[in-house]
């Protein structure tokens, strides 16, 4: 509790704590809380009342004692005190009749004089170690995280021991929680964690038994569910055959009413699984059901193509949001190529097939793909009566299309697609919607690759306004990536204060979702990472991938794409900082893990050996670089259409290979296709078409058109000197061009490679 009245101290003297032990304690715990958390403290007290142990450990002995039949009774101040009394004596008194102390933790209580004057007075009773805390809001440990104390949850009480003289010392302790956060916890396992903790039984004690009672009641309940669908379904045929004697009608009806017979049977026997009595005891993940599942579709159903499909499809979605894109592939594939087969299905069914594929080839990198699928959908579309559901289909397909164009660098394309997108969903629903605000998010994004940053920013103010209506000051992972994305525009246009604001209320909001450790808390910090990098701060931007690398190993393992993806990052800034070898020995560690995790042609693994491949040329080793270059621009022109600047960049890097190889015709026709590309994509004032310029312009001094090679670098050098995004060692390289050119060494032939690439490195 918060204000114990005017009674005042709570201060027990540390001589005084063997006066105040008891044999049989008065009370099971005492909840300490902040009266704003009182509705926390009224479930807690109730739960914990109501709560009972299972039989089978009824009667057993722990260091509290023999576990009772229930958890009573629990002190709490405002159903336990009188309205008119010494209260601050009663709440000594019972503090020392408790057996245990439960702390509601929150940014209310760790600011409470007085639950933290109720901890200290529960530790002096010599009972420190049955101090539990449920967690509730704010963070722990807080305190430690500059810019962050305001969201500290732990009081002074519980973060640090009793010295002697029962005053609290400068020794850390790590309090006994539970977290009953989104994301944590929750209640349920919280609760049970309370409560092992006042019973002094093990939380597993507990957990497996009550995960048994669930199970029992889950087949009971899912048996009953499917029962019920079949009932639902048998009226809704019995409807059908009252509304339609048509025979066709009749027909369907029939197909239907089957088609929920065997799904049922399916899903029950399938759920079967969590029956303690075919467990055997042991938890059943919902990964194991999934997979027998899987196993099971082609076996038991295979003279009911109809239901299979669906099966597939269904369960094909849920390995896909699982981030399974092997295990969902096969029933994804599998669903279409039936449906495809079957004569009558219909194609608004098939519809579905095209556009699950869909994502799930975007997911895989397969961008061509991924647009082939949902245009095909919008195919089938076309021929479909005008109602909502064609409309609903229709929408998502472009907005699919949309996202796919983007990745394949068709940024106009893009945009017009999910412009269209965006036009049909808030005619169907308003603008506060939540299909409307992610497209409408997406849509800022393809106007930001498009080139137009300055239309894009408000467009994404607008999806993070929507999100905020949509969700209020509750976290939600929505409005945390909209947040987020609009401070990467934010940088991008070079305000970095206000970025850093929004990268950080972001960060707050995914770890109230997530908790500290999550793939979706190491992006974030990743982002905070570049933009210290961009504002220069190379060493704070190291040390925060390297904190994300950590966190990536621990969490995803130690050959995953996050992880490759993070060490590249971390060469970058390795690279930028002058730490040039060791940034080529980081890079290369993250191409081999990319190469190992996609043995075939992948974006992400012509991406780092194209990087590789510069970073050899400008080493000198240009043998090397000429074959990753090479290799890397084979595999993007297989992967991706000839315009897109992923093509641009690896001609970019080849030109500059050239030119320093003395290949200047070469050099000059190479990189003014790279120019013309990023052109088009971006814009003639584009940093990357700037640095393909400059390759040009350094190719054209070679062959002596010294007047357009001076334009051309002098250009690029202004556009490079003034955006932050451009890398050093695109500008220096321009600058080495330029100095050249200007200490009257036209002729690059004659001045030999070795004197080229010496004064690169003096640049550099």
């Amino acid at each position: 509790m918060e204000e114990p009245g005017e009674s005042g101290s709570l201060h027990i003297p540390a001589s005084h704590a063997e006066a105040h032990s008891i044999a049989v304690p008065k009370y099971r715990a005492f909840i300490s809380y902040s009266h704003r958390d009182s509705g926390w403290a009224s479930w807690l007290h109730t739960s914990l009342e109501n709560y009972r142990p299972p039989k089978s450990l009824i009667g057993t002995v722990t260091a509290r004692g023999e576990v009772p039949k229930r958890i009573a009774p629990i002190f709490r101040d405002r159903d336990e005190l009188p309205s008119a009394t010494d209260l601050g004596s009663l709440i000594n008194a019972a503090l020392a009749g408790s057996e245990c102390q439960i702390v509601i933790c929150s940014p209310q209580a760790a600011q409470s004089k007085w639950v933290n004057e109720e901890i200290l007075a529960f530790k002096r009773l010599g009972r420190e170690d049955r101090v539990f805390c449920l967690i509730v809001g704010g963070e722990p440990n807080a305190t430690d995280m500059p810019g962050w104390e305001g969201e500290e949850c732990f009081p002074p009480a519980l973060r640090f021991r009793l010295a002697a003289d029962g005053t609290l010392s400068d020794t850390r302790t790590e309090p006994l929680a539970a977290d009953a956060r989104p994301g944590k916890d929750g209640k349920s396992r919280a609760l049970l964690k309370i409560a092992a903790g006042v019973l002094g039984l093990g939380y597993d004690a507990l957990a497996q038994r009550d995960r048994q009672r669930r199970n029992r009641r889950l087949f009971v309940i899912t048996c009953a569910a499917m029962a019920g669908m079949v009932i639902t379904s048998g009226l809704a045929v019995d409807a059908l055959f009252q509304r339609n004697s048509a025979q066709r009608q009749s027909v369907r009806a029939e197909s239907e009413a089957e088609t929920a017979r065997q799904t049922t049977n399916f899903l029950v026997d399938l759920f079967k699984i969590s029956d303690p009595s075919e467990a055997r005891g042991n938890t059943v993940t919902a990964r194991e059901v999934l997979d027998k599942g899987a196993a099971r579709i082609n076996v038991g159903l295979a003279g009911q193509p109809t239901i299979q499909a669906t099966l597939k499809d269904t369960l094909g979605n849920v390995y896909m949001g699982l981030g399974l894109y092997d295990q969902a592939r096969p029933l994804l594939d599998g669903a279409l190529a039936t449906r495809q087969h079957l004569t009558d299905t219909e194609p608004i069914v098939l519809t579905d097939s095209f556009s699950h594929r869909g994502w799930l080839l975007m997911s895989q990198g397969d961008y061509k793909g991924a647009e082939q699928d949902y245009r095909q959908v919008l195919q089938l579309l076309a021929t479909q009566p005008d109602n909502q559901r064609t409309r609903e289909a229709h929408a998502k397909a472009q907005y699919g299309l949309g996202v796919a164009l983007g990745y394949e660098g068709r940024y106009s394309e893009a945009r017009e697609s999910l412009g269209a997108a965006l036009a049909q969903q808030r005619k169907m629903y308003g603008d506060i919607n939540e299909d409307t605000a992610a497209t409408l998010k997406e849509f800022a994004v393809a106007v930001d690759q498009d080139g137009d940053l300055k239309n894009a920013i408000p467009l994404m103010q607008l999806s993070v306004e929507v999100q905020r209506k949509l969700h209020g000051a509750t976290p939600h992972p929505a409005l945390a990536e909209a947040i987020n994305d609009l401070a990467s525009m934010l940088e991008d246009n070079d305000e970095y204060d206000r970025a850093e604001t929004l990268f950080n209320e972001s960060l707050l909001m995914m770890r109230r979702l997530y908790g500290n450790k999550h793939p979706f808390i190491a992006t974030a910090l990743s982002n905070l990472a570049l933009l210290s990098m961009r504002k220069g701060d190379l060493p704070r931007s190291e040390s925060t991938y390297r904190e994300v690398l950590a966190m990536e190993r621990e969490l995803l393992g130690d050959n995953h794409p996050d992880v490759a993806d993070t060490l590249s990052k971390i060469a970058f800034v390795q690279y930028e900082n002058g730490n040039k070898r060791q940034g080529l020995a980081t890079l290369q560690e993250s191409l081999r893990m990319y190469e190992r995790l996609f043995p075939s042609d992948h974006p992400e693994v012509a991406r780092i050996m194209n990087r590789v491949g510069f970073w050899l040329t400008l080493a000198g080793d240009y043998s090397a670089a000429d074959r990753e270059l090479r290799t890397a621009l084979d595999m993007r022109r297989r992967l991706v259409d000839k315009s897109h600047p992923d093509i641009a960049s690896s001609l970019t890097h080849l030109a500059i290979l050239e030119v320093a190889t003395g290949q200047f015709a070469e050099g000059a026709r190479t990189a003014h296709e790279a120019k013309e590309i990023y052109a088009a994509a971006f814009s003639p004032s584009h940093w990357a078409a700037a640095v393909a310029a400059g390759a040009e312009g350094g190719a054209l001094a070679g062959l002596g058109s010294y007047a357009q090679a001076e334009k051309l670098l002098t250009d690029s050098d202004a556009i490079l000197s003034k955006d932050p995004a451009a890398l050093a060692a695109y500008r220096s390289l321009v600058r080495v061009y330029l100095k050249n050119l200007r200490n009257g060494k036209q002729d690059l032939r004659r001045s030999g490679t070795e004197n080229r690439v010496k004064a690169l490195h003096r640049q550099h």
